[in-house]
């Protein structure tokens, strides 16, 4: 129920309601806060329309915007409720929600940088997961498909007679890039990784990739280390598209007066 006012008529109904939760995305005063108090009723004002909208999808109820005539099935419900500190922040829990399939994370760190990138690599796992669950095809992560393409594409390119065959060498050997990139951001050593992928994947190991864990390579399709096919497609199309662009540039053009300076003002002028 939402609180628009603090009259105490409209006060004694949202008790007789038999709500035990009150809250409200305008302030509440006080004295409506020590009159829900004494009648063991735990209100909260300023509550955000984004957390009203929650509570009610996860609680079940209804947002009203008046007092009168609060039915049952306006009431939400959950098993257990409490008010707990974490750090300096005070939250108001909800457990045992009958509606809700979500859950909330609170993520803590010693700056806001660190905060914010944290949100966004759970953000970047959170979708991996619902773009695999939309598309039930994929593939082996941990730089195993990119090692798998470069060597296709070198052996195709084999194949081919002119400057094209540079084209797609240049190609496959940009796509080891990936798996490079992850054994710098490991720690390992990159030569010795990349190396062993290549041994393995001429030999028909399709799924060899890098193994963070043993500081290795292993069968990541086995390891359950997997990314969806369609997020590898949309990548290798944008990185394609963009180096398109960057080589259909054939001429800058560049404003000589952009970087002259006005000579200063005489003085008293």
């Amino acid at each position: 129920a939402v609180v628009s006012t603090q009259s105490t008529g409209k006060l004694d109904k949202m008790v007789q309601s038999g709500a035990k939760i009150i809250l409200s995305r305008l302030p509440i005063g006080d004295v409506a806060t020590q009159y829900f108090a004494d009648r063991d009723v735990f209100c909260a004002g300023r509550v955000t329309q984004e957390d009203l909208n929650r509570t009610v999808k996860a609680c079940g109820g209804t947002i009203l915007a008046t007092v009168n005539n609060i039915r049952e099935a306006d009431m939400g419900h959950c098993e257990l409720f409490e008010e707990i500190q974490i750090g300096n922040e005070r939250y108001n829990k909800f457990t045992g929600c009958p509606k809700a399939k979500t859950c909330t994370l609170i993520l803590r760190g010693g700056a806001e940088q660190f905060i914010d990138e944290t949100e966004r690599s759970l953000h970047d796992a959170i979708m991996i997961v619902r773009r695999a669950m939309k598309n039930d095809s994929v593939v082996a992560g941990g730089g195993a498909i990119e090692m798998e393409l470069s060597k296709e594409l070198k052996s195709y390119a084999k194949t081919i007679h002119g400057k094209e065959q540079l084209l797609i060498t240049a190609y496959a050997k940009a796509l080891e890039i990936i798996p490079r990139q992850l054994c710098d951001n490991a720690g390992f050593d990159a030569t010795v990784i990349l190396n062993k992928l290549r041994q393995r994947h001429a030999q028909g190991d399709k799924w060899m990739g890098m193994d963070i864990t043993s500081e290795d390579i292993a069968d990541n399709f086995v390891a359950c280390v997997w990314e969806p096919s369609i997020v590898k497609k949309n990548a290798l199309t944008a990185a394609c598209e963009a180096c398109c662009t960057i080589l259909s540039i054939d001429e800058t053009v560049k404003n000589p007066n952009s970087n002259y300076k006005a000579p200063n003002a005489m003085p008293g002028m």
